[in-house]
């Protein structure tokens, strides 16, 4: 195995690995959205989580600046987080919560509900389609972006979502 340099780790090299993390995230939602493998929200991911926890592939967590300063949401994400590592399910910190919901809401409805209501983004579950055992390129680029992050100790690593 290959022993990156400090330099490659906090270099070049490691923003276009969170590049290619990103796009990666990014076609993993896009795809298990059209097959109802996705559950929005801090609630419904918590509701989730307890009915069929061995279901769920991905944990995203998603803040933005003004997020930090919300007690109650970091408490949340606190026991989503142990849950997860628990559960042996992979997790994902992203900060653009915006471009989160855009993608999830198909791009230029900005991420709303049928309501009009704004999504709430800030935790997103993808779930393996019951009927086959879901193998995706991009997932598997995510979960062992994942491992190797563990592996250094980054147990929750933070990606950036690019605006388009």
């Amino acid at each position: 195995m290959y022993n990156m340099t400090f330099e490659e780790l906090n270099g070049d090299y490691s923003q276009e690995r969170m590049d290619t993390v990103a796009k990666a995230l990014e076609e993993v939602l896009t795809s298990a959205l059209p097959q109802g493998c996705i559950t929005v929200g801090v609630y419904e991911a918590a509701k989730s989580l307890n009915v069929d926890p061995d279901n769920v592939v991905l944990c995203i967590l998603a803040t933005d600046d003004e997020d930090v300063k919300d007690v109650a949401l970091q408490i949340h994400f606190t026991l989503i987080q142990a849950f997860c590592c628990e559960n042996d399910i992979n997790i994902l910190r992203v900060n653009n919560t915006r471009r989160l919901a855009e993608i999830l809401g198909g791009g230029g409805g900005g991420g709303k509900q049928s309501g009009g209501e704004p999504l709430d983004v800030h935790c997103v579950l993808v779930t393996s389609p019951h009927s086959t055992s879901w193998k995706d390129p991009a997932l598997s680029k995510l979960n062992r972006f994942c491992r190797e992050s563990r592996c250094m100790d980054q147990w929750v690593p933070i990606i950036n979502l690019p605006e388009r």
